[in-house]
């Protein structure tokens, strides 16, 4: 079975922590400290590669961890920064939450999204020496990264797309008229997953594929036509196999029952140009061909009814041209000069914080605050010194003394929690 959804885990490398180091050195009396930067944690990175078929891979590797970074050593040694991990997925595929938020569509080979960013390295003590704190003895953690869940949608890539009932002669129908060879067999649902093949139409070349049977109800989960509905969403003609072996009626009844379908997964499909192939015309009478095509015809008024024979191939040429003649001309997109970047100065100070009441405490909002206490050696008392000295200035005790704190409340940074006093 094609694998067409995954759920996966991708995780940023953490990042490395600094260094508590001091320059020891004979004849160089109090060296001073030269402790180094932690290395940044390796980001995760999903690119659309032809190299791979379908989610396959991802149904048995779900975790997804890039490298973290090195840690810093002495004599102002930083750490490495961690690799990038570099994660081929199928062209087409679609990037969503687990809440279903679209966060990318790769359908072109090489579009790429960065779906985890590695953490930020901790700085060593050699930063934090000053003309008041000659021998800081304290340097940062690297920065921890949380993991998150992705799902992963591949849809089909092609432009024209087979649609109709099981057993409607639509794999028939692409191996006569591309080299694949798909499983065919005189009995409904033996497609269990979609097929490509490659028609060549003058000098265009065409990617058919065809769709699994869809039956009455496959938009609401009946049959396993609804496994493969969002595989027509890509394609830019839909060609309608419609049996003829069992009469008008039947034809019409078989059409409006797939239009249906695809009317209640997407109303947008029925808009899309379209083909109509009344196929197996090899089993019935010549006359018989023609007045079902002249009542799909008035059925379809305004739709290409081209009958064909994958059998002998009678009527092939003329669909292959009415398909070409239906497919649109590939859009040129205009070509946008790059806008400059806007420079917002002071959005990542550690100055810009919220203060909220809670019924646990008083939370702090603030990017660059919350950075600072996740990366902070609360073990270590100069670490706690320095932190609160940062805090002090940037105006933290104020601001909770103005909403209302007290000593003796809980104050929540972050994952970390700290008595007001």
């Amino acid at each position: 079975m094609l694998a067409d959804k995954a759920k996966i885990c991708v995780r940023g490398g953490d990042g490395g922590s600094g260094c508590v180091s001091f320059r020891r050195e004979k004849y160089v009396p109090k060296g001073g400290p030269d402790g180094g930067d932690g290395g940044r944690g390796g980001d995760v990175v999903l690119v659309a590669s032809g190299q791979v078929r379908d989610l396959a891979s991802f149904l048995h590797k779900v975790h997804y961890t890039a490298p973290r970074g090195g840690h810093g050593s002495g004599a102002q040694r930083h750490g490495a920064d961690g690799a990038l991990l570099t994660v081929p997925v199928p062209i087409g595929t679609e990037v969503r939450t687990f809440d279903g938020e679209l966060l990318a569509d790769l359908a072109v080979e090489g579009a790429s999204m960065q779906v985890a960013t590695g953490g930020e390295g901790g700085r060593g003590n050699s930063r934090f020496a000053s003309s008041r704190h000659r021998a800081p003895g304290f340097a940062e953690r690297g920065l921890p990264v949380q993991e998150r869940w992705l799902t992963l949608t591949m849809k089909l890539l092609a432009d024209v797309g087979l649609v109709g009932l099981p057993n409607a002669g639509k794999s028939s129908l692409l191996a006569a008229m591309t080299r694949a060879r798909p499983r065919i067999a005189p009995y409904p649902f033996t497609t269990l997953e979609p097929n490509l093949g490659v028609l060549e139409a003058g000098e265009r070349r065409l990617v058919l594929a065809d769709i699994p049977g869809l039956v009455e109800g496959a938009s609401a989960g009946v049959g396993l036509g609804h496994q493969f509905l969002a595989h027509v969403e890509r394609t830019a003609v839909l060609v309608y196999v419609v049996d003829v072996a069992e009469g008008a009626e039947a034809a019409m009844s078989a059409l409006a029952t797939v239009r249906a379908e695809l009317e209640a997964f997407a109303p947008a499909l029925v808009e899309r140009p379209a083909v109509i192939a009344l196929s197996k015309c090899d089993l019935v009478d010549e006359r018989v061909a023609e007045e079902t095509a002249g009542a799909v015809r008035a059925h379809a008024a305004g739709t290409i009814v081209v009958p064909v024979s994958s059998a002998s191939g009678w009527g092939l040429p003329a669909l292959t041209d009415a398909v070409a003649a239906a497919l649109p001309e590939p859009a040129s997109l205009p070509v946008r000069p790059a806008e400059p970047p806007i420079l917002r100065p002071a959005q990542d100070r550690v100055s810009r914080f919220s203060v909220e009441r809670g019924d646990d405490g008083f939370r702090v909002y603030g990017a660059a605050l919350e950075r600072l206490v996740a990366k902070a050696n609360l073990d270590n008392e100069e670490a706690v010194a320095y932190l609160q000295q940062v805090m002090e200035r940037a105006g933290v005790s104020e601001a909770l003394r103005r909403a209302g704190a007290q000593p003796g409340d809980a104050v929540l940074v972050g994952d970390q929690e700290f008595e007001f006093s």
